[in-house]
């Protein structure tokens, strides 16, 4: 079996090779349900969240935040309120306003989505942070209490993210968090009247404990200095 693709798992006993056995038990949906974070809270998203984002969207950069999403910018506040609600009726994508605690208020939205209890696989995407967001202790804590939600809570044994092959901050934050990148889908979807490219990326249940470890400590009071920056980031975390 020389010739089998290398880094693809498989039965030894088996001729042809298939695949080994796992636990096939379907794992549970998540529910919208809030989740409590030290620097952050995640509510379930509703259209009261609307008023709350419009004006965290608003100001520069915020137009190139929206850039890569199938959404947005919204012109108006009602225009907002309009997506928001739509949004906010959706299982798959499930979606949490972000709400951290140095501000009080919305300033972002993720999501749950992509999701496959019989395969034990979920993605974590859709994911708009206002501009003063983005880059925050925050902001990683917002991505983490959703990823453990999947993996610990939920037991889900595959964790992927995907995005515009082009969109390089969302490449280096997937790297950052520690999923490993799996290649490129060339010309798969129409964004806004333009052709895609997806990215993709995933962190395997065997190499969360590592990754989850490495957040947990980053996120950790004793790694902050006193004016707020990190002391260590999260790659050397991961050793």
């Amino acid at each position: 079996m020389t010739d089998l693709p290398e880094g693809v798992p498989f039965d030894p006993d088996t001729d042809p090779p298939v695949g080994p056995l796992v636990d096939a038990t379907p794992r549970p949906l998540p529910a919208r349900v809030p989740h409590r974070g030290g620097s952050v809270d995640l509510e379930p998203l509703h259209v009261r969240h609307a008023s709350e984002l419009f004006r965290a969207a608003q100001g520069q950069p915020a137009e190139a935040s929206w850039a890569y999403l199938g959404a947005g910018p919204f012109a108006t506040e009602e225009a907002m309120r309009a997506h928001v609600a739509a949004f906010a009726a959706t299982h798959d994508p499930m979606a949490w306003a972000v709400r951290p605690h140095a501000t009080g208020t919305a300033d972002g939205w993720l999501t749950l989505m992509e999701i496959h209890p019989a395969h034990a696989h979920i993605e974590i995407g859709n994911i708009w942070f206002s501009p003063r967001m983005q880059r925050t202790r925050a902001a990683t804590e917002a991505m983490f209490l959703l990823m453990r939600h999947a993996m610990d809570d939920l037991g889900y044994r595959r964790l992927t993210w995907k995005c515009n092959a082009l969109n390089m901050p969302s490449r280096k934050a997937a790297a950052r968090l520690g999923f490993t990148y799996e290649g490129t889908l060339r010309d798969l979807l129409v964004v806004k009247g333009r052709v895609r490219s997806t990215a993709w990326f995933s962190i395997l249940a065997a190499e969360w404990p590592s990754r989850r470890d490495a957040m947990l400590a980053w996120l950790a009071d004793a790694n902050f200095s006193p004016d707020g920056r990190p002391k260590r980031g999260l790659a050397e975390l991961r050793g």
